[in-house]
């Protein structure tokens, strides 16, 4: 009887230990179950994450672009302008030498209200004048004259620059000394 209680018991302990090696190979299967859960879930996550930034970007992109593009939207319609302020300059100047006075009044009226209307829509002059340093970034040189204590430097401005917020739209025609 001790024999067959002997192989009994080594077949209940080799029962019991195939029992245990398959539970512990279950619980090792739900283990990486579960942590591949885990990482595909820090995977989507990542990749939510990701796609939300973009998207924001995208939005704040397109919001930038809309607002300079109302900014500049008028661009061409306030160049075209820009001869006739220049020929009401031309005009104004002439009619300064003249002695009727009406006239002057009159004319000074219609040149404010169209120079306040052009900067109401966003034209700014840009401010060169002779004895300034030149920077190619904000004037262009149409010709250059010898003047030696004016080397580098703008001796006179032919035609005014105008911009339209922060976007040059008409650099300033200067002389520069050479």
């Amino acid at each position: 009887m001790t024999t067959e209680n002997t192989e009994i018991d080594k077949e209940m302990d080799d029962v019991t230990l195939d029992n245990n090696a398959s539970e512990e190979q279950i619980v090792a299967d739900e283990l990486s179950v579960e942590e591949q859960l885990t990482q595909d879930l820090a995977k989507e996550k990542d990749k939510y994450l990701r796609l939300f930034a973009e998207f924001e970007n995208y939005k704040r992109r397109t919001s930038k672009e809309r607002i300079e593009l109302y900014k500049t939207a008028n661009q061409e319609v306030l160049l075209a302008m820009l001869p006739v302020l220049d020929d009401f300059d031309r005009a104004m100047v002439e009619i300064l030498k003249s002695d009727d006075q009406l006239l002057l009044k009159g004319v000074e009226l219609i040149h404010e209200k169209l120079k306040s209307t052009l900067v109401s829509k966003g034209l700014e002059q840009v401010e060169v004048k002779a004895g300034d340093a030149f920077d190619a970034d904000f004037a262009e040189a149409i010709t250059q004259i010898p003047a030696p204590n004016m080397k580098g430097k703008i001796v006179d401005v032919l035609e005014k620059g105008y911009k339209l917020g922060d976007k040059i739209i008409r650099f300033p025609k200067v002389v520069i000394g050479q």
